[in-house]
């Protein structure tokens, strides 16, 4: 074989985990008492061990123990000194609160948010989606997402509720809470800055934080609900490019309902817009009156992308088999799926090769454990098993195997 400068003194999982400052770790867990009742495994060993365990993809608490156990002599260089037991693992994700992991999650984005590509031009706003993703559980740990099965068998469920930045495909801001509950209380946890656009489907439907966010500066599109109420004041001309796009109409209204006991008038704009490849006609609701009603049909659009971070999450990282059976250990496992989401992310981003995500994540598991260098070896991933041409022998346990010519 020939010889590759490739291999180093790190397997990757600890080149992933030197983006995460060991410090800061602690000093969260020191802050919130997190490492209180624990000897050894510290806030920082259960972080190692749920990242091994999103990254390779364990579906039990025995095979993140076991899988460890095996390579306990590469663990060193995460600066564990054993694998953790499965009552201890199984332990803390029941008691140690998921709180320390979403502190983390935000000090490792504002680290490094500025390596992450930013899709904008100088001419763009600065877009955020929200949006919401059930995940289904087995057990009944939170309230069923329906009111169930003829033969009483209930399924527990938990929503994801996200805000992601649109230009770094991150996301910024996670809440959790039982499948059955509505999405509208998520939107009361957004604060954005003045001048920001926010994209969500028409599930958020409360006047009153529409309200706000006018209030703040910030612009929001979503769709207009079938029977919501609000008052035509007149109409906005439509240029003949617009009307070759799709765009039938772009009305002026005010909102105006009793929302929360308040008395809400919000002056807006209602667009009329048909998609000639879904053959639908949509109606959007904005607050925006200096954008063109085709750019707020093209803002509406890229809400599709936060559709893609779910797909990429759950199809990357294990979120159908959970460590443990209680809602503290759900959030956790959630929480490190997107924290390696990040981590990869990040990877991604330097690479000078372009990787799709899913390859990237599965060769990162194939080799999670390996002594490769993750950046050599991404950017020129042909050259580490490239066979030397002018010998036709391969070497295979200490002895050499010719083939004939």
């Amino acid at each position: 074989m020939s010889k590759s400068t490739f291999f180093t003194g790190q397997p990757i999982l600890n080149q992933l985990l030197n983006l995460i400052d060991r410090s800061s770790v602690k000093t969260l867990a020191r802050a919130g008492q997190h490492d209180r009742y624990y000897r050894y495994f510290d806030t920082y060993t259960h972080l190692v061990t749920m990242l091994y365990c999103v990254l390779n993809k364990c579906t039990s608490s025995r095979e993140v123990v076991s899988g460890m156990q095996a390579c306990c002599h590469k663990l060193q260089h995460t600066g564990i000194k054993k694998a953790p037991g499965r009552s201890t693992l199984c332990d803390a994700n029941m008691k140690r609160s998921c709180k320390v992991f979403e502190l983390i999650y935000e000090q490792l984005y504002r680290n490094y948010r500025h390596l992450l590509p930013d899709s904008r031009t100088g001419l763009q706003p600065k877009l955020y989606i929200a949006d919401s993703s059930t995940i289904t559980l087995f057990q009944q740990i939170l309230k069923a997402p329906s009111p169930g099965k003829m033969n009483g068998k209930r399924k527990g469920g938990i929503k994801v509720h996200t805000l992601m930045d649109a230009a770094n495909d991150v996301a910024i801001q996670i809440n959790f809470t039982a499948a059955s509950a509505n999405d509208m209380t998520f939107l009361k946890e957004i604060n954005l800055d003045a001048g920001s656009f926010i994209v969500f489907d028409k599930g958020y439907v409360d006047y009153s934080q529409y309200q706000r966010l006018d209030n703040e500066g910030v612009s929001f599109v979503t769709r207009q609900r079938k029977g919501a109420s609000y008052t035509e004041t007149g109409t906005n001309p439509i240029s003949a490019e617009e009307m070759e796009a799709g765009v039938r109409a772009d009305r002026m209204i005010t909102l105006g309902t009793r929302t929360h006991r308040k008395k809400v008038k919000l002056k807006s704009r209602l667009i009329t817009f048909f998609d000639r490849e879904k053959s639908r006609e949509f109606e959007f609701l904005t607050n925006n009156l200096t954008l063109s009603a085709l750019e707020i049909a093209d803002l509406y659009k890229k809400r599709w992308q936060i559709e893609t971070l779910f797909k990429r999450i759950k199809q990357n990282f294990p979120l159908k088999y959970f460590l443990g059976d209680n809602e503290n250990a759900i959030k956790i496992q959630i929480w490190c799926a997107f924290i390696a989401d990040l981590l990869i992310k990040l990877v991604q981003a330097q690479l000078k090769k372009r990787w799709a995500f899913s390859n990237l994540s599965s060769i990162i598991r194939l080799h999670l454990m390996s002594y490769i260098h993750l950046f050599d070896f991404l950017n020129n991933p042909e050259k580490l098993s490239a066979p030397d041409s002018r010998s036709p022998q391969l070497k295979l346990g200490g002895l050499e195997i010719g083939f004939k010519t």
